[in-house]
């Protein structure tokens, strides 16, 4: 019988690891035992697997999960129950992350369960918080090559639930959902699903448009990392030849204004894939010029409506 979240002393990790784990059948040591292992998640190398593993452990963690559901819906949610289930959630993205444990993960539907907190519509502290830390575990699921979770992720209507995040989140919410669409654009079958539609091409073409014409340039740490994923956006939804024309009407002035070239000047691949963008959007034989020169500036940006 666990007595206390607190593991003890031991030269064991697995051991602590596991202490930790029974910890949170109790609802005496649960609250201590969540708060532990998420801050502890990076150290345990193998806490994803324990976790997936344990007796009713990831039913627990799912019932703390749930539990948020009835809150949100009367904005009743305390910050001791709010903290206890992004602890929750963070685990969870330990599970997705690991090799042994993100197809189990997936094949069990886990995700599908954080899906309400990406769908709402409020920007206050506590849906953001849940917000952000929900995104970290499909994030986690996206940034790994491997068709079984893109083709899930399409399959769980992700692409609308990211957009929706995209126009209510914060910037860190936006950061990682535009980060979540460019991943699964990258796929083959993530392009098809997004043309596969008129009006989701448009939607994700708006969405997208939406997010640099409200660019903050005051969240100086997360801008640059937002810009390179809409630009990755951008640049996969132009490279369908038959939808060029009428991407160059949504793609903003502001993104080829050399103010935000300098942004990403930094990082090597976001700035050729900003010059390849401009290039793609171009149909005169100047084009050749911009894809090995400097980002056009305002003075001779080729503007979206550019044919």
């Amino acid at each position: 019988m666990v007595s206390g979240a607190a593991a003890p002393v031991t030269s064991n990790p697995s051991a602590r690891v596991i202490y930790l784990i029974r910890g949170l059948a109790s609802e005496e040591t649960r609250e201590q035992s969540l708060d532990v292992l998420c801050k502890n998640r990076l150290t345990y190398d193998n806490l994803a697997v324990l976790l997936w593993k344990s007796f009713g452990t990831m039913s627990v963690l799912l019932q703390i999960i749930t539990s948020a559901y009835r809150s949100l819906l009367s904005d009743g949610l305390t910050e001791k129950a709010l903290t206890q289930v992004c602890n929750a959630i963070a685990l969870f993205q330990s599970v997705a992350f690991h090799p042994d444990t993100r197809i189990p993960f997936i094949r069990a539907t886990m995700p599908v369960y954080l899906y309400p907190f990406l769908n709402t519509m409020s920007n206050e502290r506590s849906y953001e918080c849940l917000r952000i830390t929900s995104l970290g575990v499909i994030g986690s699921l996206a940034k790994v090559e491997d068709a079984e979770v893109i083709e899930y992720l399409l399959s769980t209507q992700i692409f609308p639930s990211c957009l929706r995040c995209m126009e209510v989140g914060k910037t860190l919410s936006r950061t990682v959902s535009t980060f979540i669409i460019y991943r699964i654009l990258l796929s083959e079958k993530g392009l098809k699903y997004c043309f596969v539609l008129a009006e989701r091409y448009l939607s994700v073409s708006q969405c997208l448009g939406k997010l640099v014409e409200n660019l903050s340039e005051d969240d100086a740490e997360n801008l640059p990392c937002l810009l390179r994923n809409i630009i990755g956006c951008y640049l996969r939804l132009s490279e369908n030849e038959r939808t060029r024309p009428q991407l160059s009407s949504y793609v903003p002035w502001k993104l080829l204004d050399g103010k935000y070239a300098n942004i990403v000047r930094s990082d090597p691949k976001a700035l050729a894939n900003l010059r390849q963008l401009v290039c793609n959007l171009r149909t005169s034989k100047s084009c050749t010029t911009h894809c090995t020169d400097e980002p056009p500036t305002s003075s001779n940006s080729p503007g979206p409506s550019i044919p």
